[in-house]
C-alpha cells in the first residue's frame, strides 16, 4: 500500500501512493454521482408509467415535457421502457439493480428485529455491504451515504458561519450514544413489528423524501425530521447526528471494527500540524494514531496532509500510538534532550 523509500540516516520511511491524496475528490464524485441517481429513478418510474399508460396525447405540457427529457435518456440503454426500467429499482435502503439485488445491513437487521424470524433471501442481499464493511471499514458512510452529501455541505456553510463570526455548535457527546440509539430502534421494531430504525435513518428518510417530491409532489414528515438533523449540526455539535445518534452508522461501525483496510499515519514524515484532526468530521484523532472503528476511510485526513504522512495499510487494528512527528518540533526537542543526556 505503500512505497518504501531509504532517508539518509538509513531509516526506513514510507511514501504513500500517490493517488491516496486524490481518493477524496474521487469519493466527493461517487457522493453526487448517487444522490444524482436518487433524483433520476422517481423521473425514470414516472416516464414508465406514462410509457405503460400509453397516454403521451393525455398529458399535460408539464408531463409530456418531462417525458421527452427522459425518453431522451433512456433511449441509448433501454428498447421497452415500460419493461425494461423495472431492471433498476429502489434506493440506498434497499434496491434491485439487473436483477441483483442488495439492501443495507440496517434494513435486514431490521427486519429480523420486526418479525422476530429469518428470511434469508432478504438477508442474502445485505451480503455484499457487510463484507464490503469489514474488508473497508464504515466505507457506506463517508462514500455512498447520500445523507453525507447533504451534511457535509452543511460542515461547510457552519465554516463559513464561523468564518463571518456567527457562532456554532461544536459541542461533545459520549460517541456510545448511537449504539444505544440502534439497540433501542431494535427493541422497539420487535415489540411493534414495524422496521422503526428507517424512520430515522438519514439515508432512508432521503430516499423516500426525494420520491415522495418528484413522483408524488408533496414532503413526508422525513423532511422535518432530517432538517432538525442539520440545524443539531450547525446549533449544537459539529456533524452531530452521525457522531452521536445514527443507528446505521451504528452498526457499521460495528462491522468495521477490526476490517482489514484502514488509514494510519508515517510518524518519520509527520510535522504535527494537526490539520489531519481538524478536517476530520467524525472528531477522531489521527495525529495520536486515533482511528478506531469509527474512521470511515473518507481519506480527507490524507487530502489535507501536508508532508504525505497518511497511507493506507492493511492490518485488523490500528497501530499503537507512535509519539510526536519526526518532523515536529516537540520530537525535535525529545531528541535534543535524548543526545544531551547521552553526551553527560
Amino acid at each position: 500500500m505503500a512505497a518504501p523509500t531509504i532517508n539518509e540516516g538509513a531509516a526506513v520511511h514510507h511514501k504513500p501512493f500517490f493517488l491516496w491524496r486524490h481518493l477524496n475528490k474521487l469519493r466527493w464524485l461517487t457522493l453526487i454521482i448517487v444522490f444524482a441517481m436518487l433524483v433520476l429513478l422517481p423521473f425514470l418510474h414516472i416516464y414508465q408509467t406514462y410509457t405503460a399508460a400509453h397516454a403521451y396525447d393525455l398529458l399535460s405540457p408539464g408531463e409530456k415535457q418531462l417525458y421527452d427529457v427522459m425518453e431522451s435518456i433512456a433511449a441509448p440503454f433501454v428498447s421497452d421502457p415500460a419493461e425494461d426500467l423495472d431492471a433498476v429499482k429502489g434506493n440506498t435502503w434497499s434496491g434491485s439493480f439487473w436483477g441483483f439485488k442488495i439492501s443495507d445491513p440496517l434494513a435486514a437487521l431490521g427486519q429480523v428485529a420486526a418479525s422476530l424470524s429469518l428470511y434469508w433471501p432478504f438477508l442474502l442481499t445485505a451480503l455484499v455491504p457487510v463484507l464490503a464493511t469489514i474488508i473497508f471499514g464504515r466505507f457506506f458512510c463517508g462514500w455512498i451515504c447520500p445523507a453525507t452529501f447533504i451534511y457535509e455541505l452543511n460542515s461547510n456553510f457552519a465554516s463559513w458561519l464561523r468564518w463571518a463570526g456567527i457562532r456554532v455548535g461544536n459541542r461533545r457527546f459520549d460517541k456510545r450514544i448511537k449504539y444505544g440509539v440502534l439497540a433501542l430502534g431494535l427493541i422497539l421494531s420487535a415489540v411493534s413489528g414495524s422496521v422503526l430504525a428507517g424512520v430515522v435513518y438519514p439515508p432512508a428518510i432521503i430516499g423516500r423524501e426525494i420520491y415522495y417530491t418528484i413522483a408524488q409532489g408533496g414532503l413526508g414528515a422525513g423532511t422535518i425530521f432530517f432538517l432538525g438533523t442539520l440545524l443539531f449540526d450547525i446549533l449544537v455539535a459539529r456533524r452531530g447526528f452521525c457522531r452521536y445518534l445514527c443507528p446505521g452508522g451504528a452498526l457499521y461501525a460495528l462491522l468495521g471494527r477490526y476490517r482489514l483496510v484502514r488509514i494510519r499515519r508515517i510518524a518519520e514524515t509527520c510535522n504535527d500540524c494537526a490539520k489531519c484532526n481538524v478536517v476530520c468530521e467524525f472528531d477522531l484523532d489521527p495525529l495520536r494514531d486515533g482511528f478506531g472503528q469509527e474512521c470511515n476511510n473518507c481519506t480527507a485526513c490524507i487530502a489535507i496532509c501536508p508532508t504525505d504522512a497518511l497511507t493506507f495499510t492493511i492490518r485488523p487494528s490500528d497501530y499503537p500510538e507512535q509519539g510526536p512527528g519526526h518532523l515536529g518540533q516537540l520530537y525535535r526537542k525529545q531528541q535534543a534532550t535524548e543526545d544531551t543526556d547521552a553526551a553527560s
